[in-house]
């Protein structure tokens, strides 16, 4: 379990990016993070992959406190969780091959395990024929396709997607949310930073709202609600 209590998160005296927040998400649930262009919603998935740290409170992942886990000890946490970024990340000079490789290679696997776990991976996602590519030759959507099996070829217990459709057509985003569900079915809790309501709207998970960095509103089988702050989603500010 996800436990987030009073958490604050300041970047000066001038700007709040999370607000006393409370909150539990429970193991294999698919929760959205909604609401308007600098509402908190990166701030909190990247304080939950512990690249931030809060500047109060504390923020617990299967009963460990993950504020206080020293720097030494960050890479054996990291492995729990995967992160699926708006502009992919990829590094430009790897294959498709490659990219997905790295993060078993950082861990010390063995060179056949790697390469079996990634030909699985690959396959199971639809791009084994695009392995020899280099991102710059994908489309869109097999770049996302790329960066989510990278972020999950080392079976992490969480999912984190900072706006992974941001940069899709409507086709191709459907596409990658069914990615993110199929590997929710399997067990994987999915916390996913959006502003896409046809998305929200038709998978009917738990969705929270955060607007100037406080939960508003937090509901299960939900819909995309509007508030005052924001008429229409847009593209995010990272905060």
């Amino acid at each position: 379990m996800i436990s987030f209590q009073d958490v604050n998160k300041k970047f000066s005296s001038a700007i709040t990016a999370l607000d006393s927040i409370n909150l539990e998400i429970q193991n294999g649930e698919f929760v959205f993070l909604v609401g308007p262009s600098g509402a908190g919603k990166s701030t909190l998935l990247r304080i939950l992959a512990r690249e931030f740290l809060p500047s109060s409170g504390k923020v617990f992942v299967d009963e460990v406190d993950i504020t206080r886990i020293v720097s030494s000890k960050l890479p054996i946490y990291r492995r729990k969780v995967g992160f699926v970024f708006q502009d992919f990340k990829l590094l430009d000079d790897r294959t498709v091959f490659e990219n997905v490789a790295l993060s078993l290679q950082a861990r010390g696997v063995k060179e056949i395990e790697v390469n079996k776990e990634v030909e699985r991976t690959l396959k199971l996602f639809d791009i084994w024929e695009r392995r020899a590519l280099f991102p710059r030759q994908l489309s869109g959507g097999e770049a996302q396709r790329v960066a989510i099996a990278r972020a999950v070829i080392g079976k992490p217990s969480i999912v984190l997607a900072d706006e992974p459709t941001g940069d899709l057509d409507p086709q191709t985003a459907a596409a990658v949310i069914q990615l993110l569900a199929e590997i929710n079915s399997w067990g994987t809790t999915v916390i996913m930073a959006t502003h896409n309501k046809d998305i929200v709207d038709a998978l009917k998970k738990r969705v929270i709202i955060l607007s100037k960095g406080k939960i508003v509103s937090d509901k299960h089988e939900a819909k995309y609600e509007f508030h005052r702050e924001e008429e229409k989603p847009n593209e995010e500010v990272k905060t």
